[in-house]
């Protein structure tokens, strides 16, 4: 019965990072925002990691733990894209529109607290499986709080590109710091099951 509630709540969170991507991808796009499309492409990635976690479900614990490697290296990517999207604008450094900035770090905030809480229940139910995708809205929702803070400062403070790249360098290290907690379950429990 846990791995029906758990199906349905994966499949819950796999829509709401994908409703969302798109949302968020479109503002980064039209104000120039480092941290917003590194946010938007994590939300992407979450929804792999969520579309992968419900496929895994019923799998061997072998196998579960392999699908944790691999989500722990999917977990790079959007560290490597925010890496790029912010040379890019430190070439260019042009500050983004502040309030549109707030306001989508607002409405990811609110989607990924909305995932965090359905998923907390789960976090060590499926072991690293459901650990990436709780500790990925659990950092996204911390990162939405920097993001909204970076508008507010682009806002009210120092009107430049600064604050949007701090932000968006500083996701790309938790999602790193986050595909190393994920690697480390996913070891363990392919040393305990094979």
């Amino acid at each position: 019965m846990a791995d029906i509630t758990l199906r349905d709540v994966v499949k819950r969170v796999a829509l709401l990072n994908l409703g969302y991507f798109g949302v968020e991808f479109a503002v980064a796009l039209s104000i120039g925002s480092v941290s917003l499309f590194a946010d938007s492409v994590d939300f992407l990635e979450d929804t792999s990691v969520n579309l992968l976690i419900l496929m895994a479900l019923g799998w061997s614990a072998l196998n579960r733990a392999r699908v944790g490697m691999a989500l722990a290296a999917i977990l790079l990517i959007p560290g490597l894209a925010t890496v790029w999207t912010g040379w890019q604008k430190f070439m260019t450094p042009i500050a983004p529109e502040p309030l549109p900035l707030s306001l989508a770090g607002l409405g990811a905030l609110a989607i990924n607290l909305s995932c965090a809480i359905m998923l907390v229940r789960f976090r060590e139910h499926g072991g690293s499986l459901t650990r990436a995708a709780f500790l990925s809205a659990r950092n996204d929702a911390f990162a939405n709080i920097a993001i909204i803070a970076a508008g507010l400062v682009t806002a009210f403070l120092w009107n430049t590109a600064w604050p949007d790249l701090i932000v968006g360098i500083a996701i790309a290290a938790m999602n790193a710091d986050a595909a190393r907690e994920v690697w480390i379950a996913a070891k363990d429990e392919h040393g305990a099951a094979a």
